[in-house]
């Protein structure tokens, strides 16, 4: 039984598998066969990465923390537990990360003539620029905040760059700047000290004040010379001394806060859920501090201001031998001149010709549906399809889910297109969707403008699902014509996540997108779906009976197999069936890109379980389930992982992959991403290791199918070429040949 498996040694706890998914993020940036550029932006997005965790992982553990809630996570630790384990590992990474940056990235970057430098490195006329520059670019929008008797410690806004001074007044200009006077008040003369906007002689000598880094600036200044960079706070702390005249700087520090920034509705007393999201985005700015991030040389006076005016705890104090905040690093390979052999080479995706705009996508996903792979295959396949139905005059109605899409989306341009032309739209925007809620309500209050329906998401439940149904009206009756996507309908993230989608027309998948559809908007429970499988419990069901059959299968003396792919796996339950099988006989292959809760050598499972996890240049987003047995081949995609938030409290789509040549191509796609054993690790009990290739010929998945990609667009672009060439031909000949003759029967040849 399952159940049997429920014990606390045979789970990994979630945060701190995140903790290693990130560690192979970082893997990346010391790879040597990665480009230079791309390892440095490898290390900024660790950096991105941790501090997102701390905003909602390390937020959320703070507030079971602070409730006193003992109960314990799947590995056995409580909340508190979870804190001290997962602050002293990052600890350990944020060491990793800095040395990294410094004994690898720095030096690495300089030797190709890619410099970062300091102060001390400037020479004069670099030195000239930063003076001007201050003076001219920064000095005017700078604001010293001090903190006194009369001016409490100022907010510092989340993920803000800070500069911590300390202070003390010129000696030179103490009392005798400010002798008694003859100063006339109303009518009268009389002998008093002048007055100053503020008088701190009776105050501690040692004073403390904050100079937030305007974020309208680039971090990196671009300094005369080739590639030449320099660090904004580091530039500011230059001349700090002129925000603070008749005051000596004593010290200075960059620093910043991550705060809790998970959105807590409460949804279930929410009359308006807009609103009430609005408000949370208000609210959460002035969240508790997770984490305090400073220079590893900061003056222990002003170190120990911060932590009492922020109230943070030792363990969320995180001291870097290095510039603090390393996300910088992603915006260098863009700032930075020339060097294209320093970057990945250009990748163009591969867009079939029957999909783009010159050719009628409908007639051609009613000829077959059509699996796409991106970003090897283009996004704008997708685009098109919503762009044709918005100008299609047979087109009655759109409807959509949009959880993220970019900040200057063509999908929603064609939406309200479409909207604006007659037909009705209507499209449920996820407004709780993480650090998008802001680009999302802006995005829906546009929709509504336009004539679109707009469902704000759902109370209790994050529609997570990404789907689209356009009806038409063809020659033979009303048609349904759907895609179906594990990932979002963003056109700018589809360029480095590899997500796939279907178009297709399949009646019974219609007919259940209708119904889904129906519930989103209304008061619509159907009783079932045909082959669309929905959470809440409908993905959790349908995994459980595929397992299920896995099992009876392989007791029954037959081979079985179970092959996933998927972003996280931390959901107790499925873990528990897993294990069930493998100890039955079932064989099991998962791809699992980042958190994985399941550990693969307890001796019940007889080596039964093999886990990859691959991280490369695109990020891996795509979520595959195959089952395999009985002569029976069935692949599914989805929205979905296997985490109990996709489960439990989403509302997500499972859907088949059931035509042959498509089947075929989801099955391949699944088998060239387990080949790969060169961006690909295996899970050796609880941690990931490089595969060992024992001599192998070396393959990487992401590489080979950007080069299939890049292929088959050259073939199609010879195709193009050879069609042209044979209609120039062609009409040449016709104009020069007055009696030629195109002749359908038989030929003059010999048989």
């Amino acid at each position: 039984m399952y159940k049997d498996f429920y014990k606390p040694q045979n789970y990994v706890n979630r945060e701190l598998s995140w903790i290693d998914f990130n560690g192979r993020v970082l893997e990346e940036a010391t790879d040597m066969s990665n480009p230079l550029l791309e390892r440095a932006n490898f290390l900024g997005i660790t950096q991105s990465n941790v501090d997102e965790f701390f905003m909602v992982r390390v937020a959320s553990l703070h507030k079971l923390a602070a409730a006193n809630v003992t109960t314990t996570d799947a590995s056995g630790l409580t909340p508190q537990e979870q804190l001290d384990a997962v602050n002293a590992k990052e600890h350990r990474m944020v060491k990793q990360r800095y040395e990294v940056y410094n004994q690898q990235i720095i030096p690495d970057l300089a030797k190709k003539e890619i410099n970062i430098l300091h102060i001390a490195d400037l020479n004069e006329k670099q030195r000239e620029f930063i003076r001007r520059y201050f003076s001219d670019e920064l000095m005017p929008v700078l604001t010293p905040m001090a903190d006194d008797t009369s001016r409490p410690f100022p907010f510092i806004a989340n993920n803000s760059l800070n500069i911590a001074v300390q202070l003390q007044r010129d000696p030179s200009q103490k009392e005798e700047d400010h002798q008694h006077k003859e100063i006339l008040e109303g009518d009268q003369e009389v002998d008093t000290r002048e007055m100053e906007p503020h008088d701190d002689r009776k105050e501690s000598d040692i004073k403390f004040a904050t100079v937030r880094v305007p974020s309208i600036y680039k971090r990196l200044v671009r300094l005369p010379g080739d590639n030449n960079f320099m660090l904004i706070d580091e530039l500011i702390k230059q001349f700090l001394g002129q925000l603070f005249p008749g005051y000596q700087i004593l010290a200075t520090a960059t620093y910043r806060v991550m705060r809790d920034m998970d959105l807590d509705v409460a949804e279930e007393d929410t009359s308006d859920l807009l609103r009430a999201v609005k408000h949370q985005l208000r609210e959460r700015e002035h969240g508790q501090v997770m984490r305090l991030e400073v220079e590893n040389t900061i003056d222990q006076w002003l170190e120990d201001q911060l932590v009492d005016n922020l109230h943070v705890g030792e363990r969320s104090i995180y001291e870097v031998d290095g510039p603090v905040d390393l996300t910088f690093l992603k915006k260098l390979p863009g700032m930075v001149d020339g060097h294209d052999d320093l970057r990945f080479p250009k990748f163009t995706p591969y867009l079939n010709p029957e999909l783009d705009m010159d050719h009628n996508i409908f007639a051609a996903i009613r000829q077959h549906d059509y699996l796409m792979q991106h970003p090897y295959e283009s996004f704008q396949a997708v685009v098109n399809f919503i762009h044709q139905a918005a100008i299609d005059p047979q087109v009655l109605a759109i409807k959509m889910t949009l959880y993220r899409v970019s900040g200057n989306s063509p999908i929603i341009k064609y939406l309200g297109m479409a909207a604006q032309q007659g037909k009705q739209v209507t499209v449920l925007v996820e407004v709780k969707a993480r650090f998008d809620e802001q680009n999302n309500v802006r995005w829906a209050q546009r929709l509504e403008r336009m004539g679109c329906h707009v469902i704000y998401g759902l109370v209790g439940l994050k529609t997570h699902c990404k789907i689209s149904l356009v009806i038409r009206r063809d020659e033979d009756g009303l048609r349904r014509y759907m895609h179906l996507g594990t990932g979002n309908y963003n056109d700018v993230t589809a360029n480095f996540y590899t997500d796939m989608g279907m178009l297709t027309c399949d009646q019974e998948i219609g007919i259940d997108m209708t119904n889904l559809f129906n519930m989103l908007s209304g008061f619509a429970r159907p009783p079932y779906f045909n082959k669309l499988r929905v959470s809440p419990d409908g993905i959790r069901e349908f995994i459980d009976e595929k397992i299920d059959q896995q099992i009876q299968i392989a007791e029954n003396g037959n081979p079985a197999f179970i092959r996933m792919k998927m972003n996280s796996l931390s959901d107790k339950q499925i873990i528990a069936r897993l294990y069930e099988a493998a100890s039955k006989g079932v064989k099991i292959q998962l791809l699992v890109r980042g958190i994985t809760c399941l550990r693969n050598d307890l001796p019940e499972l007889h080596g039964n379980i093999e886990v990859h996890s691959i991280v490369g240049r695109f990020l891996e987003h795509s979520r595959i389930y195959y089952f395999k047995g009985n002569g029976n081949e069935e692949i599914y995609l989805a929205s979905a992982d296997m985490m109990t938030r996709n489960l439990n409290r989403r509302v997500e789509e499972l859907f088949p992959v059931e035509q042959p040549a498509v089947k075929q191509k989801a099955i391949r796609i699944f088998d060239d991403m387990w080949r790969d054993n060169v961006k690909a690790r295996e899970l050796v009990g609880d941690h990931y290791e490089r595969i060992d290739r024992h001599g192998a010929e070396p393959f990487n998945a992401q590489e080979y199918f950007a080069e299939t990609a890049t292929k088959e667009r050259h073939a199609e672009q010879r195709e193009i070429k050879a069609k042209r060439h044979f209609s120039g031909v062609f009409q040449k000949l016709s104009k020069h040949v007055s009696n030629l003759h195109l002749d359908n029967g038989k030929d003059d040849r010999d048989e």
